[in-house]
């Protein structure tokens, strides 16, 4: 009983010291992993991906990957600094890539590495649905959604031992592990790793970065009206599921716009919503 008790006090205690506050949300967070240790593994895993997954052939559409990217980029570092909050963008070192692969997907890794898989291009239509796209991951890395599961996983499976110290004692698992958080190999509206928590929360997140960033906010909903018919009903119902149905993601999504919007329209940059791929 004395060590149950002494277990849940060192517990506490480590959830206290280890809390952070998701940006715009407020919600507190536990994430035990250094930014430090958290960068290094991203960059490393993220050269090690491209290395072994060609970039697209098709220079258009990288080039647009890029422009978007760099757009959302710069509404995520002007929203830290409005918010005084650009101490959690150190270290970060943006990059944005289109790769050759079929799947529907796209994933952010901690410090801005962002990856977009060529069979989400179509179901993007056009440049705004690639904003929502990517405003949508850029934000589960904003939110340290990562740090967030990787923490829980390492209390649930190792008692908590550090990220380093992971790799080094298992670094097979240790790997896999931190592929399946970040969604690196598994399609976009399929199982995801992330909770319906963290998925709502990247939603509205993602939502204000890319109205910010100029692109119309409505386009989302209609976005995800076009994943809905893409997925052809294989997708489980929801409670079997980490992502929202699709229905409530939309109507999630709509309640969101309002605030979006006074941000759309502050940006006073009114993109083109029409530009086809």
């Amino acid at each position: 009983m004395k060590k149950l008790k002494l277990l849940s006090t060192v517990l506490i205690i480590l959830f206290f010291y280890s809390c952070s506050t998701v940006p715009i949300t407020g919600r507190k967070q536990i994430s035990m992993i250094p930014d430090n240790e958290l960068m290094a593994m991203s960059f490393q895993q993220y050269d090690e991906f491209l290395n072994e997954n060609p970039p697209s052939r098709n220079n258009q559409h990288s080039q647009i990957v890029k422009s978007v990217g760099f757009k959302i980029q710069k509404s995520v570092e002007k929203y830290m600094a409005d918010n005084n909050l650009s101490y959690m963008l150190n270290g970060y070192n943006w990059e944005f890539n289109l790769v050759e692969n079929d799947q529907i997907n796209a994933w952010c890794m901690p410090g801005g590495k962002v990856v977009v898989y060529t069979g989400i291009i179509p179901v993007t239509k056009n440049e705004t649905g690639l904003a929502v796209v990517m405003g949508h991951e850029i934000a589960h890395a904003i939110a340290g959604h990562g740090n967030e599961r990787l923490s829980q996983e390492l209390l649930r499976t190792a008692g908590g031992i550090g990220l380093m110290v992971a790799l080094n004692e298992q670094p097979q698992e240790t790997q896999q592990l931190w592929m399946t958080v970040y969604g690196v190999g598994t399609e976009l509206g399929a199982m995801l790793p992330y909770s319906r928590l963290h998925e709502s929360e990247a939603d509205r997140m993602g939502l204000i970065f890319m109205a910010m960033a100029g692109y119309n906010p409505n386009e989302a909903p209609v976005f995800w009206e076009r994943m809905s018919k893409s997925s052809k009903g294989h997708k489980p119902p929801e409670f079997l599921s980490t992502h929202p149905s699709d229905q409530t993601r939309i109507d999630n999504l709509n309640s969101c716009i309002p605030e979006a919007m006074e941000y759309y329209n502050k940006s006073k940059k009114g993109k083109n919503t029409t530009s086809y791929f």
